[in-house]
């Protein structure tokens, strides 16, 4: 199995998202090794270029000029070389001189035990940062490896047909389903059993906080109008909300922010991934279409159904038996018309 799936596999499997560092942990090893095979597979490919362009050598053409020289270029080469044999000479006997009056030094000024000494504590505090060092090393080269598999498995399921999405999420890795599918699986999950929600005070509270955060309670309460005390305590039990301190004003009121566990529920990188005003105004004017079209049809269907029972009146009109409350076949026929209008009206009055 390569690396890449094992990536992928463990991402899926998690509940939360999966950071760098813990897959550097899990895969250290491995990540290394991919890149160890990886650099000599590049070597060989190399190597292989270069013995092919051995086997063609350009064409060299020998000339008899390029292989004469002149009488007076020898005898400069044989003077040259004398001279440079007798700097050698000097400048080795200098050296040796040097290197012993060094050695003399060093042994008249020097004591044995302490150097000994002092040398062995450098060799172990070398030997020590160079294993930290080492270590520090490998650490980043692992977790650049990873993160290179992780970009090329971010670029695989970007593309249109897969459904679903590799995204950086509260500091992690998490798979998510893509925002242009949303219509179909919010369909199949209005099949489902819904999930525990918040109250309508909560997200409220929550919204507040997380726009104007860090916040105290009384600003909250002045922006909602209302007071949010017990909201605040639900909140924190879900540790959707955490304190952050308190504000350096008269009083000194707690302030509030939210939670990693806030970024996890919504599905966030960071707070600046809120919807903005202009967002929540084309998704409110969305909706009021929403609902227009469904009053329209609704008042439609209610028009069809009346038009239907009147073409029924007629003959129900004729017929006079009156049942034991004493009203007619004609009072029925009405009230069955009136019906679809009253059924409306009740659900809309529970709706409310």
């Amino acid at each position: 199995m390569s690396l890449k799936a094992k990536l992928e596999a463990v991402i899926y499997a998690a509940e939360e998202p999966v950071t760098l560092a813990q897959l550097a942990g899990l895969f250290s090893d491995e990540a290394l090794e991919w890149k160890a095979e990886q650099e000599a597979a590049a070597k060989a490919h190399a190597e292989e270029t270069a013995a092919e362009e051995s086997e063609n050598p350009p064409l060299v053409q020998d000339t008899l000029s390029d292989l004469t020289v002149a009488p007076d270029a020898v005898e400069e080469a044989a003077v040259a070389e004398e001279l440079g044999a007798g700097a050698g000479l000097d400048d080795s006997a200098g050296e040796d001189a040097r290197a012993t009056a060094g050695r003399e030094a060093g042994a008249t000024n020097s004591e044995p035990g302490t150097e000994a000494a002092s040398e062995e504590a450098g060799a172990l505090d070398v030997s020590e940062a160079e294993a930290k060092r080492a270590a520090r090393m490998r650490d980043r080269e692992a977790r650049g490896v990873i993160k290179q598999l992780l970009d090329e498995l971010i670029a695989e399921y970007a593309v249109d047909g897969r459904g679903v999405e590799i995204r950086e999420i509260a500091g992690g890795y998490r798979m998510a389903t893509k925002p242009e599918f949303h219509d179909a699986v919010r369909s199949f999950i209005k099949g489902q059993k819904p999930p525990l929600k918040l109250s309508l005070p909560a997200l409220e509270t929550l919204a507040v906080i997380a726009y104007k955060q860090p916040v105290t309670a009384p600003e909250v309460n002045e922006i909602r109008g209302v007071d949010s005390s017990a909201v605040f305590g639900s909140l924190l039990a879900r540790k959707l909300i955490v304190t952050a301190g308190r504000k350096p004003v008269i009083g000194r009121p707690i302030l509030y922010k939210t939670t990693r566990e806030f970024l996890l529920r919504f599905g966030l990188k960071d707070v600046s991934e809120l919807p903005s005003m202009e967002e929540f105004e084309k998704m409110a004017a969305s909706e009021l279409d929403e609902a227009e079209v469904a009053e329209l049809e609704s008042s439609s269907g209610e028009a069809a159904a009346t038009e239907a029972a009147a073409e029924f009146n007629p003959d129900l009109s004729t017929e006079t038996d009156v049942g034991t409350n004493g009203r007619g076949a004609s009072h029925e026929a009405e009230t069955a018309t009136q019906f679809p209008q009253a059924a409306s009206d009740a659900s809309a009055s529970g709706a409310e």
